[in-house]
Order: structure tokens, then sequence, then C-alpha cells
């Protein structure tokens, strides 16, 4: 049985800190959700283990026509990885991927009947299937808030809105963001702060300290938040790119 992440000990200061922008959130992404395009919990699941190192856009332009071909979950078990794998292949690590998808779905057959489990421990023993994997189905699927989703914008942003220690590995986040925000909040808080971190408050080669979340809760933010100093840096950028031309001319 996998052990259920410990809550970190936060004071009441920071719990209202975090109730505070848990509303901006509601404000500014009221109608956050998951992007993975599925009409059943076996294809929101596959959908999620294909998503590992890429991006929803590119699940989605991949998943119709394999969604088309093996519409239930035994029409994943009778087939191979090898017939999976054309479905994918534009999808990093295709290979490891068609085999998970298959042996996750051939699980499902033998051990839960048909039908994609509603536990993080029984989530856990397939193929491809991590905590985050199992957070988005329970969250999503059933509407089970078992955690947090912590993918790669949760971790920056939680990080950047002082959330979490800047040190802090993903299951310590996790652990943070069960105990700082309501439970029935988590499936919700994880895609406002996707919808944010992709909207927003991106990773590199964007300035977002003048977006209302950013500037009243992005203390621990190591981006730049002087907007003349990046005024004055596109300034610089456009005159030394007249200058190269005029050297090259």
């Amino acid at each position: 049985m996998a052990a259920r992440p410990q809550p970190q000990r936060v004071g009441n200061e920071r719990k209202a800190r975090a109730a505070k922008l848990l509303q901006s959130l509601e404000i500014h992404y009221a109608d956050a959700h998951c992007e993975l395009t599925y009409t059943s919990p076996h294809e929101l699941l596959v959908a999620t283990i294909l998503s590992a190192q890429t991006t929803d856009v590119n699940v989605n332009k991949a998943t119709p026509a394999l969604f088309k071909r093996f519409p239930t979950p035994r029409d994943y078990a009778d087939s191979s990885p090898e017939e999976i794998e054309p479905f994918v292949k534009t999808l990093g690590f295709f290979r490891n991927k068609a085999k998970s998808v298959h042996e996750s779905m051939k699980a499902i057959c033998e051990k839960f009947g048909g039908e994609v489990p509603r536990t993080m421990d029984e989530l856990l023993t397939l193929r491809g299937v991590a905590r985050k994997t199992a957070n988005v189905v329970l969250g999503n699927a059933f509407d089970i808030n078992e955690g947090v989703v912590v993918d790669t914008h949760v971790e920056r942003l939680s990080k950047r809105l002082c959330l979490a220690p800047k040190d802090a590995n993903v299951a310590t986040v996790e652990r943070y963001l069960m105990t700082l925000f309501p439970r029935e909040s988590w499936c919700k808080l994880s895609h406002m702060l996707i919808w944010h971190g992709r909207r927003a408050c991106k990773a590199r080669g964007k300035c977002c300290a003048d977006h209302e979340i950013c500037k009243n809760f992005g203390d621990c933010c190591d981006l730049p938040r002087d907007k003349s100093g990046d005024a004055r840096l596109r300034k610089t950028v456009k005159k030394n790119g007249k200058s190269r031309k005029r050297a090259e001319g």
C-alpha cells in the first residue's frame, strides 16, 4: 500500500495567505479544467500516460485516431505495443509509452474487471502510473481528491508564490499544497496553477510582475520585477539589432 503524503506543519498566517491566493486564482481562472481531451476514465488514463514529457496539445493531436482504433480497454489488451506505436509515434518516448498503455489496459482487464480503478493504491500498480497521473485520473474522472497534481508548472509556481521551499522536491511540494489548501479544492487548484503557468507565469522569457497574482503573491519569484528595467532591455536589444544590420550592410 502506498503511503499517503504526510502534511507539512504550517502556521495560520500561511494558511490565510493561501486562502487569499485561492480566491484570486478562482477570480482569474474560474474556467480552468483539464486540457487533455477524453470521454471516459480509461481515455483520460491513456492520455495522461502519453502526456509525460510532452504537451497536452501534442497528445490531443495523437489521441483521436488512437481512441478510434482502440475504443475500450479490451481493445488495447488484445493488441500489442507494436500495434499501438504508430498512433503515438509523434510523441516522445513513444515505444515505452505504447508498452505502458498496453500493459496498463491489460491489467485493468485482468485485475479490475475492465474498469479503471478508483483508488491511489490500485492505480499505482499500473505501468506508467505515478502519483501525478493517478491524481489526474482520480480528480478529473471520479471527483476524488486524493492529492494535488504537481507537474512542472505547479512545482514552479508553488515556489514562486511562496507555497513551498525553493529546494523542495515534487513530493514535498505536494505535501505543502495539501496542507495549505482545503481538500475539496485540490483538483481545481492544480488546474488553476497550470493555467496561470501556461498563460502568465512562464518558466522563462517573460516577466509577469504586472499580473495581479504575481504582484500580490510572487514574493519568492526570482524573475526581474522591474518593468522599467525590462523596457531598457528591449531598447538595448533593438539598438544592438540595428547596429548589427548597419555593420552587415
